[in-house]
Order: structure tokens, then C-alpha cells, then sequence
């Protein structure tokens, strides 16, 4: 029996080479894969020996030949394919062992793998007479059924010519959108996304490959099955969670929390001052603050709706030790509290306290940097909503300014408000959410929910609208409720009916440059 190994990740790679040497496997090997081996002095022949030629093209060209390719081709089922082997000198290969170059952490054209997908691709075809791994996790399972039965099994070949495909699907697929944005890139290297219009950012066609990350104890409903899937071969802040607690996360856990981790950082930058805390409850913030002390932000989060609270996400945008930990075990149950860190004593106060809670390390969330959604057979694709004008940007149309600390209120309540379903209003007073209105048909019923949550609280505060106030009724209810700023896009065809209305009333009214943030 002979194996080929061609690895770019070398981890597990000298044991499992042990244990198939110690079966009696004769190796086959090149390049670096080669070179440990040799060190470890584990006994092996160089692809160059078995065709004959040497590596050329700085190693572009080494596997690529009939030596190879026929070796792992043969169909054992056929005589003349053992015939003409037999003719041309060429050993059957029976396992391949190669994973590939690591194009999606460091892409360019020299780490575009030819020769191993080759072979993956052709044991992989060929996995009913040829096994072909490309996990060093696999090591393990393979070597302990080789030392069972002598040789894998069907439905073990087959499991394993999957995870090949799916390996080397990914790749191509990383290739693609990396030739896309370069393509970009190359037109204008200055110009920034927006200057393309939709045509340029999305291409023609979409290549995707998916690998389930983890399983999910059900979907949004307990009839409904669940699963995290990342794209392959990239890694997602999900790959680097610990769970110190609680059961095994949920569909609408996951769904949630990755909501609240990305609000919190989100917060962190456009605030810029102090840490942030925000409580999701079915995607949308039904709480959240920022302050210097990270035990009052909760604190002040948990004040805008204790009430929805209860069963909520908690994402805290700093480290959490006892004190933090107490405050938090002293509010209501939540589902999920994610941070960057947990303390041991942290961690005792709330295992003790609440049992049935996840508690999540994670790390920062990566960017999003497009949004697919499946519609049956056909899917919507877009970039993702991304803030474009900053606050010292928008315009103030009325007569009255924001003061200095309705301007970091309203800057806050824009960034609740782009992540809150519309229809969305948010009410924000001293860094602090007093009031969300979320997916509402009619924005001023939004306003309405805002400021009955908010209560006294609005007076002075500063309120943002997700899109533009279609007439001046949205706005009179904030208004009304003692709001002293608003922040809204603007574009409507009775915006000056607005703003008069805004004058009118007393109250300060800024145009975000017409940026809508609908969340759907």
C-alpha cells in the first residue's frame, strides 16, 4: 500500500506518517512535507524518485505527472487500467494526504495551488479504490480504521471525498472573489466602494461554498432543524468563542448574540469615549449604554426595559471581573452574556447565580462585508449597510443646534437606530437608550412606543429615525414627549414642512446627507 503526502499544514503530519510506516505503508512524498519527514527521520521516497523528474518552475511543477496522476487514477475494477500501470511501470497509490496552500489568509497569484487540488480532486474522484484526506483532523480516525480492518472502508471513502471537494471548492471560490475585489481594486485604487456602482460590486456570479461550523439544538423553532455554517476555509469571531456555561447554544442564540457583539463594538467606535453595554432581544436592542464605568453601563442599559430584558442577549464591551459580574447576576436572566474576557471570580458569581446561562469569551467580530439572504430558489445579495457620513457632516436645518451633549446622544441613537428593524425610532439621553420603537409599519406609532418606553427620561434627550419623516406627526410625538434633538436622513418631499414643524416646536433637527439604514 502506498500513500502521498503534500501538505501545506504540517500539524499531526509526523505521527500520522509514523503510524502508517508502522502499517507498513510505503510514503511518498516532496517538497516541504518531504523535508520534515526526512528530519524526523521517518522513511520515505521523493516524488521525483517515483517519476523520474526533477521538481522545476520553483516547484510549480512536481506532482504533475502520469507517475502520479496514473497511480491515483486507476480504476482497480478495470484489467486494462492494472494492464497498461503494469506497462508503463507505475505503482497504484492508494491514499492521498494533501491539504492546500493558505490562499484565504495570505491570497496572491504564487499561492494559487495547482498541483494539489490536482490530486485532491483525483482521489477524490477515484474514492472508491483511493482514500484522500485533507484534514489533519481526520489523522486520528483514519489511522485507528487502518489498524482495525487493514484498509477504510466504502462509506469511509466517501465521507472523506466529500470533505475533499468541499476543500478544494473553497479554495476556487476564494480565488474568485479575490480576482473580483482586485478587479476593483485595479480600476481605481484611490476610489472607495461607493464610487462603483452595484453591477461592479456584485459579479455576475456568486461562488459560495459553505462548511457547517457547528450544530444548533434546533432552529428558531424546536421543529425546525439548525446549523452555523462559515464560508470555507475563513474563519468567523464564532471559531473563537469559549462557552464557560450554560446549555448548548440555540439558533436564535447565536442569532442574537452575534447582533450584540457587533452593536457593542460598533458602539465602542462611534462613541469613542467610555465602554458599552447592550440587551438584544429578537435581533433589536431593547437597551443600551455607554460610561466609564462598565458596572453602571449595564446598569443604565438595563433601565431602558428591564422588562424586555428578561431572557435577552448581554453583550459587554469590556472585561468582566466581580464587580461587573454582580451587577449583572443581580439583574434579570438572560440567555447569553458575551465579553472578551470573564474573571474566575466573575465566572463563580454567575455560574452560581444563573445556571442555565451561556457565558461567551469572544473576540472582536470580523467586518461584514456582504449580506445573502434566501428567498426559495433565488437569493438577495447586498453589501452591507455601513455608516457613510459621519456626524460632523450632517446639517442642522433648523434654527436651534444640538447642544454638545445632544450631539453624542444623537450620534448613539443613529447607530441604535440603524441596527433596530424598521420602522425604527430611538430615544437616547446621556449616553444612555431610554426608549426604542422597532419594526413598526408606521413610523409614528414607532415614535410613540420610543417615548412611552422613554417616559420623563426623553426630555432633552436626542432622538433618531431610521428614514425620513414622511410627514411632521412622527416628529411632533418626539417633540412632544420633550425630545431636544432629532437626527433623520432627510429626503422627503415635505421636509421643509418638517423643519418648519421642528422650528415650531422648539426642538433642534439634524439631516443625516439622506443615508437611510432600513434593517429588514
Amino acid at each position: 500500500m502506498r500513500a502521498l503526502l503534500s501538505v501545506y499544514d504540517k500539524s499531526g503530519l509526523v505521527d500520522f506518517a509514523r503510524g502508517l510506516s508502522d502499517l507498513g505503508w510505503e510514503l511518498i512524498s516532496s517538497g516541504g512535507t518531504s523535508a520534515v519527514l526526512a528530519a524526523a527521520g521517518v522513511d520515505h521516497s521523493e516524488v521525483a524518485e517515483v517519476t523520474g523528474a526533477p521538481e522545476m518552475l520553483g516547484g510549480r511543477v512536481k506532482t504533475l505527472h502520469p507517475a502520479i496522476h496514473g497511480g491515483i487514477l486507476a480504476d482497480r475494477s478495470k484489467p486494462e487500467h492494472i494492464d497498461a500501470l503494469d506497462r508503463l511501470g507505475i505503482g497504484l497509490i492508494d491514499l492521498v494526504v494533501c491539504n492546500l496552500y493558505p490562499f484565504t489568509t495570505e491570497p496572491s497569484v504564487e499561492l494559487i495551488d495547482v498541483g494539489g487540488p490536482t490530486m485532491v480532486r483525483a482521489a477524490a474522484k477515484n474514492h472508491d479504490h483511493v482514500g484522500v484526506v485533507v484534514d489533519p483532523g481526520e489523522y486520528p480516525a483514519v489511522l485507528d480504521e487502518l489498524r482495525q480492518s487493514g484498509a477504510l472502508s466504502d462509506a469511509t471513502k466517501k465521507r472523506l471525498a466529500r470533505q475533499a471537494f468541499t476543500h478544494t471548492a473553497g479554495y476556487d471560490a476564494a480565488i474568485v472573489s479575490w480576482l473580483d475585489s482586485s478587479e476593483l481594486a485595479e480600476r481605481d485604487p484611490s476610489a472607495t466602494v461607493e464610487a462603483f456602482d452595484a453591477v461592479s460590486l456584485l459579479p455576475n456570479v456568486l461562488h459560495l461554498t459553505l462548511e457547517r461550523a457547528s450544530s444548533m439544538r434546533y432552529g428558531e423553532n424546536p421543529h425546525q432543524h439548525g446549523a452555523r455554517y462559515r464560508i470555507a476555509g475563513q474563519r468567523s469571531w464564532w471559531d473563537g468563542v469559549v462557552q464557560h456555561g450554560g446549555k448548548e447554544l440555540s439558533y436564535l442564540n447565536v442569532y442574537d448574540a452575534d447582533a450584540a457583539w457587533r452593536l457593542v463594538h460598533e458602539l465602542g467606535r462611534e462613541m469613542s469615549t467610555g465602554s458599552a453595554v447592550a440587551i438584544i432581544k429578537h435581533a433589536n436592542p431593547c437597551g443600551a449604554a455607554v460610561d466609564a464605568d462598565l458596572s453602571r453601563a449595564y446598569e443604565r442599559a438595563l433601565e431602558c426595559d428591564s422588562q424586555s430584558a428578561f431572557g435577552g442577549v448581554v453583550a459587554v464591551g469590556g472585561a468582566v471581573d466581580a464587580q461587573v459580574a454582580a451587577v449583572i447576576a443581580a439583574g434579570p436572566q438572560a440567555d447569553v452574556i458575551v465579553a472578551p474576557s470573564f474573571d474566575d471570580e466573575a465566572l463563580v458569581a454567575l455560574t452560581s447565580r444563573r445556571k442555565a446561562t451561556r457565558l461567551l469569551s469572544a473576540p472582536p467580530p470580523e467586518p461584514i462585508s456582504r449580506q445573502i439572504r434566501t428567498l426559495g430558489n433565488s437569493v438577495l445579495v447586498q453589501d452591507a449597510d455601513r455608516f457613510l457620513i459621519a456626524p460632523d457632516q450632517w446639517e442642522v436645518v433648523t434654527s436651534m443646534s444640538p447642544t454638545e451633549a445632544q450631539w453624542r446622544d444623537l450620534t448613539m441613537a443613529w447607530v441604535l437606530c440603524a441596527r433596530t428593524t424598521s420602522n425604527a425610532v430611538v430615544v437616547v439621553t446621556g449616553g444612555q437608550a431610554v426608549g426604542v420603537g422597532a419594526g413598526q409599519q408606521s413610523r409614528v406609532v414607532a415614535a410613540q412606543i420610543a417615548v412611552d418606553k422613554a417616559g420623563s427620561r426623553a426630555r432633552e434627550g436626542a432622538a433618531a429615525s431610521d428614514a425620513f419623516f414622511p410627514f411632521a406627526d412622527g416628529m411632533l410625538v418626539l417633540a412632544g414627549a420633550g425630545v431636544g434633538a432629532v437626527v433623520q436622513p432627510g429626503g422627503s418631499i415635505r421636509d421643509g414642512e418638517v423643519v418648519e414643524a421642528a422650528d415650531q416646536a422648539g426642538i433642534a433637527m439634524v439631516m443625516a446627507g439622506g443615508e437611510r439604514h432600513f434593517r429588514h
